[in-house]
């Protein structure tokens, strides 16, 4: 009995003398945490004090980037409402939007077909497939044609304006198509019998094709300095509002040979080309002939251009 009170007595007494030790060590142990706490929510350490200011930077870099956003966007409206504003003097009409007529197409496609059930789509689909066929047919048989035509000597592909006159591989100068346009002198509507395209005084203008020169005019007509090119099958181009010839009256021509510089004589409302094909005598349109330069998407958007025209140049 005894010796079990002093075993307990000996155990206080050592708890007693440790006790001071743990509590001074959880003291400090708290200590060091909490000024670690303070150290990282006052003080960054070098990886957090790089990524910080790395933040910071891109905040800038995006602050600036916005207001030289905001400032482009306005002079880019400042711009496209000018532009609408040259277009409604000269043309006298609202800017055309040439996605306009592709987006009302998708519109009305889209509302023939959501309401179809999945037999009448059948039917739609195996009609417009019959069509496709026919017309794939057609195709080849003028292919045929045209090949038989060829290698029989029967007409020459070169004799036939294939090009554009001018370079325009942006499809950006054609200015006015071949239909009933506003005239820039009279104020009314009339028959233009060409293209007009709109580029500066001293433009290469090209044969479209093959053929001898048939015709130059110096005089100061309508027509100004102009020149007709005859390329035998029935077909001539002519190239009018010439600044300076460069070929002369019989001369043979290759397509793609500098036949003169475009210019703004005779009765021109701005420096521009007026070209036209004929065709047995008669004026067609000369866009339908640009087939050796033009992708099917280039021949839709330059169809659409034509069509966009309101004001013809002469």
């Amino acid at each position: 009995m005894a010796n079990n009170e002093n075993i307990s007595s000996k155990r206080v007494a050592v708890r007693q003398r440790i006790m001071p030790y743990i509590i001074r060590a959880l003291v400090w142990v708290g200590m060091v945490v909490l000024w670690w706490v303070i150290l990282a929510f006052t003080v960054d350490m070098p990886a957090e004090y790089k990524l910080r200011h790395s933040t910071d930077e891109l905040r800038q870099q995006y602050e600036i980037m916005s207001e030289r956003y905001d400032s482009l966007s306005g002079v880019l409206e400042n711009v496209v409402r000018r532009d609408e504003n040259v277009f409604r003097k000269l043309f006298e009409s609202n800017p055309y939007d040439l996605s306009a007529d592709l987006d009302k197409e998708r519109l009305e496609l889209y509302e023939q077909i959501v309401g179809q059930s999945n037999d009448n789509l059948s039917e739609i689909l195996a009609e417009r497939m019959e069509r496709a066929s026919k017309l794939e047919g057609d195709i080849e048989e003028a292919h045929e044609d045209l090949r038989y035509a060829i290698s029989s000597n029967a007409i020459s592909i070169d004799c036939v304006p294939a090009i554009q006159p001018v370079n325009n591989r942006q499809l950006t100068l054609l200015a006015a198509g071949k239909k009933p346009l506003i005239n820039p002198f009279h104020r009314t509507m009339r028959e233009h019998h060409g293209v007009d395209y709109l580029v500066p005084e001293g433009t290469a203008v090209f044969a479209t094709a093959d053929g001898v020169v048939k015709s130059l005019s110096e005089k100061n007509t309508s027509h100004g300095k102009a020149v007709t090119i005859s390329h035998g099958n029935g077909y001539e181009t002519s190239y009018s509002h010439l600044l300076d010839i460069r070929v002369k009256k019989g001369q043979k021509v290759k397509r793609g040979d500098i036949i003169a510089l475009s210019g703004n004589s005779g009765l021109s409302f701005a420096p521009h080309l007026h070209y036209e094909v004929i065709y047995n005598d008669t004026r067609v349109d000369p866009v339908h002939y640009f087939f050796l330069e033009l992708t099917p998407e280039e021949y839709q958007r330059i169809i659409r251009i034509a069509l966009s025209s309101m004001q013809s140049f002469d």
